[in-house]
């Protein structure tokens, strides 16, 4: 008896301490929960497109465009509300252009605020690791006064991109991972 418990504890804790794969691209990735979402919902005029390369990694690239209004391109993962309550960061293994981009969390899709996290790429691979605590809501680029993010709940992810100015951008995605 002794020896089950101590078997069914010891897999628990690996389940814990283990990491939840939100997304692990590859060439056979369906990508139909993955929406673009350019600033042209309010006029303006920049595009975005989101796919897989031969490599099997996720491109999200485009242009983002200032003109009637606009500034931003983004692509966003919509699934079932999962509880992520025993991890305290989200890891992205991505490539970028060296440019800043956003990643966004949301507990409830249909929140119109995002809990918010500013990266810098570097032009290599690398690993962003985001402390969910310092997630901070916001709404249409304006910070709003309510808690961080709490990490218990999450319904959708997204990068954005939105640097004030016209520019292109390209960014690689290989897995999105919860520690």
């Amino acid at each position: 008896m002794f020896t089950h418990m101590l078997t069914i504890n010891l897999f628990l804790s690996y389940l814990i301490l283990s990491n939840m794969i939100l997304f692990d691209f590859n060439k056979d990735s369906d990508l139909s929960n993955w929406k673009i979402v350019d600033d042209v919902v309010m006029g303006g005029r920049s595009d975005g497109h989101f796919g897989i390369n031969e490599e099997g990694h996720a491109v999200f690239k485009g242009r983002v465009s200032l003109e009637n209004n606009g500034g931003f391109s983004s692509v966003r993962y919509f699934f079932d509300k999962t509880q992520i309550d025993s991890y305290s960061k989200i890891n992205i293994r991505l490539k970028g252009d060296g440019k800043q981009f956003q990643f966004r969390v949301k507990s409830n899709k249909y929140d119109r605020h995002s809990y918010i996290y500013y990266f810098e790429t570097s032009g290599d691979w690398q690993t962003v690791s985001v402390p969910m605590a310092e997630m901070a809501p916001e709404f249409r680029g304006g910070k709003l006064d309510i808690p961080n993010y709490t990490g218990k709940v999450l319904e959708e992810v997204a990068i954005l991109i939105s640097n004030k100015k016209s520019e292109t951008f390209s960014l690689e995605i290989d897995k999105i991972t919860l520690e």
